[in-house]
């Protein structure tokens, strides 16, 4: 028995229609919502979703929702006993007060903003817009802000705060409620 897609219902023999350009496996109800798809052959819309070895470097959407795929599944049971990290808990959060800090510096080394523009071979208007806090420096500009003006932009102690958090329930799910800070 497969689920529909469109309503959750049991059934066995789906019948695939597409939906604003999306493809859905739905049962004999939900048809009337789409524009029914012929079938050229089962195949090829079975390995569309497929898990196995041999097309796991042509799944790029299925490649850790199904299981294992191929070189994947070797690299998630490495990391299964470290916690898992993206590419953002690497990086440097900017300081809140980073428009003050440049300022500041910038007038105890004694130069104008052109002069430091100059300096840093950037456009005085970046320099105004950096102090007013009307724009973020890349990270180049950053950099290039702390070595000449031998200050740090990066916000200290805010590294590993997400970690310690510990919302939830007692079973240990968490819900979209538990995470959302509601505005009204």
């Amino acid at each position: 028995m497969v689920q529909c897609e469109m309503c959750g219902a049991e059934t066995s023999s789906p019948k695939t229609i597409k939906v604003e350009g999306a493809k859905l496996d739905v049962c004999s109800n939900c048809t009337d919502f789409g524009t029914e798809v012929k079938q050229t052959s089962s195949s090829s819309s079975s390995s569309k979703y497929s898990t196995t070895a041999d097309s796991g470097s042509s799944s790029s959407s299925g490649g850790s929702s199904g299981g294992s795929s191929g070189s994947s599944s070797a690299s998630s049971s490495s990391s299964s006993s470290r916690p898992r990290t993206d590419m953002f808990d690497d990086m440097d959060e900017l300081a809140t007060d980073y428009d003050e800090r440049v300022r500041q510096a910038r007038e105890n080394a004694g130069l104008s903003q052109s002069d430091l523009a100059n300096k840093l071979n950037e456009k005085a208007s970046l320099i105004r817009k950096i102090e007013r806090g009307e724009t973020l420096p890349t990270d180049a500009v950053q950099s290039k802000l702390e070595s000449k003006l031998e200050i740090s932009l990066s916000a200290e102690g805010s590294s590993g705060d997400d970690t310690e958090w510990s919302g939830g329930s007692a079973s240990g799910s968490y819900t979209l409620g538990d995470v959302v800070k509601r505005k009204d």
